[in-house]
């Protein structure tokens, strides 16, 4: 019986060595397609993986194929993945069998939920699907369930430092409001962002409040009647000449550049010092990290003390940085610059860097379950005791699942146009100097808010087409 068991185990090895790659790397294939700009392919490859829409990165799974329909122009389709991606982050039921599993082997073994900046833009994601459909009600219901999730954000943290305010979501409901002529909850929208991009946004990210954003603040403030605050604004801006002019028609023109982060795990080793009677704590001076854990029987401690060093994994995200550096559209011999409105790489950053103490904590944890578990076995058995100590070293692993197909950052300008056709240049240049060019065409009618996308998925390490 116990050959047997230890063949049990050799095989669990086996498994966990496989199970050493990142999540990236476990999908090699579809990452590569997807860089190159192959969206197709890789949309077909993702779908053979369709095992994953029941699996425990089945929020990826939903995620990922409602971004590739989206830019593939498949607007419908994309959102019925979107909508499956949404109502699972509404789902709070928590497999708890699942989650005590990943303290005593990985994280991974528990279901991924998502990060909070994921679940606002997969809501982008269907406002700006249902606006190319040209159905404004339906990207106004997304504007509310945005709402919803940045009150949530609120509400789930007090600390002013966390992430739980998105300038650019109030941005983008704004923009919304603005094409139904809706000024006034547009005004109220722009308002909210100005406070954001001000405030937390300078201080955590580094942002400036986009130019484009004080125009659209004045126009509506000007619009709705709000005649006192326009002056205030304009003074504050240093727009004290400014007047509000409605072109015929106009395009809000969205560029996602590059690619966001991908995470990756990193790990440090501590070291078992008695503390007391029934403490022991793990340490690492170099990263000024000390972890107590509580034990009860005299044997317990005295294993725990026997294993000086171990290994924890935590994660990290790697940034792509983007090969483009800045992009404008040209019309009629004008030129608007492309604004940065949200930058996802960098609240992925610092999100992940606020929570580094739990994550810490979690680590540390699920190392010392494993140690217990391991020296009690090796009372009964050194041998079996020893392929347990192989199996927790080689399920050490951090949890590196994200939404890796997200753009690095997002980038926007609203553009004046004629009734009628409109030809414009799109065009975008590298820190080397080089651009790229564009042309599109749009038919527009008096009065009408167009929409339009580009993505352009060329990091400084993957070439990559554009659509």
């Amino acid at each position: 019986m116990r050959r047997t068991f230890s063949y049990a185990l050799v095989g669990i090895v086996a498994c966990c060595l496989a199970a050493c790659a990142t999540y990236y790397q476990k999908h090699f294939d579809f990452n590569r397609e997807f860089e190159r700009g192959d969206l197709q392919q890789a949309l077909e490859t993702l779908k053979k993986n369709n095992r994953e829409e029941n699996g425990k990165a089945r929020f990826l799974y939903f995620v990922n194929n409602g971004l590739l329909l989206s830019i593939l122009g498949k607007y419908e389709e994309s959102n019925e993945y979107l909508e499956k991606g949404f109502l699972f982050g509404e789902d709070l039921h928590i497999n708890y069998i699942n989650e005590a599993t990943s303290y005593l082997t990985n994280p991974n073994f528990a279901v991924y939920r998502g990060e909070d900046h994921e679940h606002l833009m997969l809501l982008y994601f269907k406002a700006i699907n249902y606006l190319k459909l040209g159905q404004p009600d339906n990207a106004l219901i997304e504007c509310r369930r945005l709402n919803i999730r940045l009150n949530q954000l609120s509400d789930k943290y007090k600390a002013e430092e966390k992430y739980q305010k998105d300038a650019f979501i109030h941005n983008l409901m704004g923009i919304i409001y603005q094409s139904t002529r809706d000024y006034n909850n547009a005004f109220i929208a722009y308002r909210n962002a100005l406070e954001i991009y001000q405030g937390e946004y300078a201080k955590m990210f580094g942002m400036t409040v986009p130019e484009q954003l004080k125009l659209d603040l004045l126009n509506t403030a000007y619009w709705t009647g709000f005649y006192e605050e326009f002056d205030k604004l304009k003074e504050e801006f240093g727009m004290e000449s400014y007047k509000p002019a409605a072109p015929e028609a106009d395009l809000v023109f969205f560029w996602h550049n590059g690619l966001s982060p991908v995470k990756t795990e990193w790990s440090i080793n501590f070291a078992i010092n008695r503390a007391s009677d029934d403490m022991v704590v793990f340490n690492n001076d170099a990263v000024g990290v000390a972890f107590p854990f509580h034990v009860e029987e005299d044997k317990e401690r005295a294993d725990l003390a026997d294993l000086e060093v171990f290994r924890v994994a935590f994660p990290r995200y790697l940034e792509r940085a983007p090969y483009f550096s800045s992009a404008s559209v040209d019309i009629g011999g004008e030129h608007y610059p492309m604004q940065l409105g949200e930058d996802i790489s960098k609240v992925a950053f610092y999100s992940l860097k606020k929570r580094m103490v739990e994550e810490f904590g979690k680590g540390l944890l699920r190392a010392a379950l494993k140690k217990v578990a391991e020296h009690s076995v090796r009372k009964e058995d050194e041998g079996l005791g020893a392929v347990i100590g192989l199996v927790n070293a080689m399920t050490e692993k951090a949890d590196t699942r994200n939404w890796q197909t997200l753009p690095h950052s997002i980038y926007y300008s609203r553009v004046p146009l004629k009734e009628g056709a409109n030809e414009i240049v799109f065009q975008l240049t590298s820190e080397a100097t080089r651009t790229t060019d564009y042309k599109f065409t749009y038919q527009a009618k008096k009065g009408q808010t167009l929409f339009h996308t580009f993505s352009s998925l060329e990091t400084q390490y993957t070439p990559s087409r554009y659509y």
